[in-house]
């Protein structure tokens, strides 16, 4: 009975940290480079899981979704209700030039769409190497684990990210 009484604060410490990571917050790598210059591959950041429940996702976000091989990291370019088309390599919001200074590379010729309810388009900064809505289509919320800005490796990237 002595040993489990001693055994009962380390337990409890495993469970708390288990469900931080399941519910709060996880470390994420970035695969690839498609968010480069922003992010580079090997990058390690924190994926902010509860955020997404009690805050809206703002255009310019950088979220995490799950996908076939791992997470995959974009911005978020188009919200819920709004009209998206890209021509002459430039994003057009309900009609308006969007000021993009994240976006590098062609981001290429697409149809107007509206994006559902719900939903968000998505992009990554290195426009000319990213699997994003442009392919994919628009993200629904549920697809979406969380929302990251904040790098802990490499040390000298530590912080939070523009």
């Amino acid at each position: 009975m002595k040993f489990f009484k001693s055994l009962l604060p380390y337990v409890l410490i495993l469970v708390a940290v288990i469900l931080i990571r399941t519910f709060i917050v996880t470390p994420i790598k970035v695969n690839g480079k498609s968010m480069y210059p922003t992010l580079n591959g090997n990058e390690i950041m924190i994926l902010n899981k509860i955020n997404i429940k009690f805050k809206d996702i703002n255009r310019f976000d950088i979220v995490v979704l799950k996908g076939t091989d791992g997470y995959l990291i974009k911005r978020v370019i188009g919200l819920p209700g709004e009209s998206i088309t890209c021509k002459d390599d430039n994003i057009y919001i309900n009609g308006k030039k969007l000021k993009d200074k994240y976006g590098k590379g062609s981001t290429g010729d697409i149809e107007l769409i509206t994006i559902p309810k719900d939903s968000y388009y998505v992009m990554g900064d290195n426009r000319d190497n990213s699997m994003d809505s442009r392919y994919i289509g628009p993200i629904n919320k549920k697809e979406i684990e969380g929302i990251t800005n904040f790098a802990l490796y490499p040390f000298n990237k530590i912080g939070k990210i523009k």
